[in-house]
């Protein structure tokens, strides 16, 4: 005769019981509480182009599509730091494979357009990424800051899949095609190149400083392509001119004698 504890049941202990059967309630319990948000995610992926049996760590990417005013604390800040790397990375790759023969100021002028708040929100309106974004109903009221909010949540989205496999394989199939797009615009139209921009991340990563921009207007024709002149300055040092037909378009043209300027000595 077999002597059962007290504390058994079918020749095993409740421990052992609990060890099997509360694990699968708390699965249960998951799936029952979640299945919306998951299947959230499962669609924005799918529109990305990705699989659900990629790689993906789906508590990253949840994280990526919570704003602040949801949680002081599980949000997606830090993924938006190191996403505003990530984008960086596949822009550089892109350009450098696309355009081998061009000089390093004009992908650092693309390159800063491509990264640029207003692009990035273009490539995650694409996706309608609002729709998967967790924020408080006073956030999402808040019109004027909604560029800011999906750009931020595009960069948060772009961590958590370099994050997921620590390369470039789940985006650039998907990324690479707005880049290209806009990149070829871009190139196509120099106006649009930002080297005030390339500009002002070059002297603030070498010099830590910022240039300093004086403008005069010499012409009264408004349709004068030299109506303003522009002088930009780092430090007090007089880096470059240009003219233009519009204050912004006088200070790009500085800018980029500027900024090639400080690339020749740099050499």
């Amino acid at each position: 005769m077999v002597a059962y504890s007290a504390f058994s049941r079918g020749g095993k202990s409740y421990a052992e019981i609990a060890n099997i059967v509360i694990p699968k309630l708390v699965s249960q319990l998951m799936t029952l509480s979640y299945p919306p948000r998951q299947k959230q995610l499962q669609s924005l992926v799918a529109k990305l182009g990705l699989s659900s049996k990629d790689p993906l760590n789906w508590n990253l990417l949840d994280l990526a599509l919570t704003h602040p005013t949801v949680s002081p604390t599980k949000n997606y800040d830090q993924l938006e730091f190191v996403g505003d790397a990530v984008v960086r990375l596949a822009a550089a790759q892109l350009l450098y494979e696309i355009y081998p023969d061009s000089p390093v100021g004009e992908f650092a002028a693309i390159r800063s357009m491509l990264v640029s708040d207003r692009v990035l929100a273009q490539i995650a309106e694409s996706y309608a990424l609002g729709r998967y974004l967790l924020l408080s109903p006073s956030a999402a009221n808040d019109r004027a800051g909604e560029e800011t909010r999906l750009a931020d949540a595009l960069e948060a989205l772009l961590a958590a899949l370099f994050l997921s496999t620590n390369n470039l394989q789940l985006i650039r199939p998907w990324l690479d095609g707005h880049f290209k797009l806009f990149a070829s615009q871009i190139k196509n139209d120099p106006a649009r190149q930002n080297y005030k921009a390339a500009l002002q991340e070059w002297t603030q990563g070498r010099h830590k400083a910022l240039p300093v921009y004086q403008v005069l207007e010499v012409r009264q024709f408004h349709d004068d392509a030299e109506r303003f002149s522009a002088e930009v300055f780092l430090q007090g040092r007089l880096l470059g001119q240009g003219k233009g037909r519009s204050i912004k378009a006088a200070e790009q043209a500085a800018a980029r004698e500027a900024f090639f300027f400080l690339q020749e000595g740099d050499r």
